[in-house]
């Protein structure tokens, strides 16, 4: 049996590396994206696909750092949410967070 807490004390707790991604739809556009920068190769120069790959990977750094902000924002609203059911009160400390 896995201790949840454990492996989050220890760092081990990755998330994003347990996600396998079945929808056919995200699958389509990773094809999509795929035969894009194929095209790309073998029209634009060397250099220029270059950098075009380097915009890849800083959009690709963004679109990481965004989800996790969305996953620390969703365990926030989760443990606020524990708190609130918890506690009984009548009142809410959700605040906009």
């Amino acid at each position: 049996m896995v201790i949840i807490l454990e492996d989050f004390y220890y760092g081990r707790l990755s998330p994003n590396e347990l996600i396998k991604p079945s929808d056919p739809e995200l699958q389509k556009i990773n094809q999509k994206i795929i035969n894009f920068l194929e095209m790309l190769k073998e029209r634009l120069s060397e250099e220029d696909f270059d950098q075009v790959e380097k915009l890849f990977d800083l959009q690709s750094d963004s679109s990481s750092l965004h989800s996790a902000l969305s996953f620390i924002q969703g365990y926030k609203i989760g443990a606020l949410m524990m708190i609130d059911v918890f506690s009984g009160d009548k009142d809410s400390i959700y605040d906009g967070i």
